[in-house]
C-alpha cells in the first residue's frame, strides 16, 4: 500500500505493458473522504483473456464498483492489472472472482462488486457477477441484497 507520492505507474510514460497475470501491479492510495460513503465505478470495455481449454480469445466489458474504506485502487495500476489477464487462461467466472479477490486483498473495501459481460462465442454469452461486503457489517447485508436482486432488470442483449 502506497501513499500518493509512492505511486510508480501514474504519470510514468515508460511503463511496459506485460500480458502475464500479475496482481502485484495493483497500487493503492489513501481514501481522503473516509467521513462519507460513496461508490467508485470502473468500466473496462476492452477486457480480454483466453479460454483455458481452446486458447481462443474471450472479450468482455468488466465493471467494478466499490465503496472504499481506508485504501483506494489507483486507476492506471488497475488498467495494467486488467491487461495482465490477456494471456491468462481462465473461465469467465474465474476472471471476475479473481479480480474481486485481488482487489479485496489490496484495498479491504467496505463493499465491492465485479460484473463481466462477455461477448458470445458459440451463440452464448456469459455474464458472471460476484460481490462482497465486509463481514459482520451493514455491507455484508448489502452484498446479499444486491446479489439476490442482481439480475432483476437484465441488460438487453442485442448482438453484443
Amino acid at each position: 500500500m502506497r501513499d500518493r507520492e509512492e505511486l510508480t505507474l501514474l504519470g510514468n510514460e515508460k511503463v511496459e505493458y506485460d500480458f502475464v497475470y500479475d496482481p502485484d501491479l495493483l497500487e493503492t492510495f489513501d481514501n481522503e473522504h473516509r467521513d462519507n460513503d460513496y461508490f467508485v465505478k470502473f468500466n473496462c470495455p476492452e477486457f480480454t483473456t483466453l479460454c483455458p481449454i481452446t486458447g481462443q480469445p474471450d472479450f468482455a466489458s468488466i465493471t467494478i464498483s466499490y465503496i472504499p474504506d481506508v485504501k483506494m485502487v489507483e486507476s492506471k495500476s488497475l488498467k495494467l492489472y486488467l491487461f495482465s489477464f490477456r494471456n491468462k487462461g481462465d473461465f469467465h467466472e474465474d476472471c471476475v472472482n479473481t479480480i474481486m479477490k485481488d482487489l479485496i486483498k489490496v484495498m479491504q473495501p467496505k463493499y465491492i462488486e465485479v460484473w463481466g459481460r462477455f461477448l458470445p462465442r458459440g451463440g452464448i454469452s456469459i455474464d458472471p457477477y460476484c460481490n462482497y461486503g465486509q463481514l459482520g457489517t451493514k455491507w455484508e447485508k448489502l452484498a446479499w441484497e444486491r446479489l439476490s436482486h442482481h439480475d432483476m432488470n437484465p441488460d438487453v442483449v442485442d448482438n453484443r
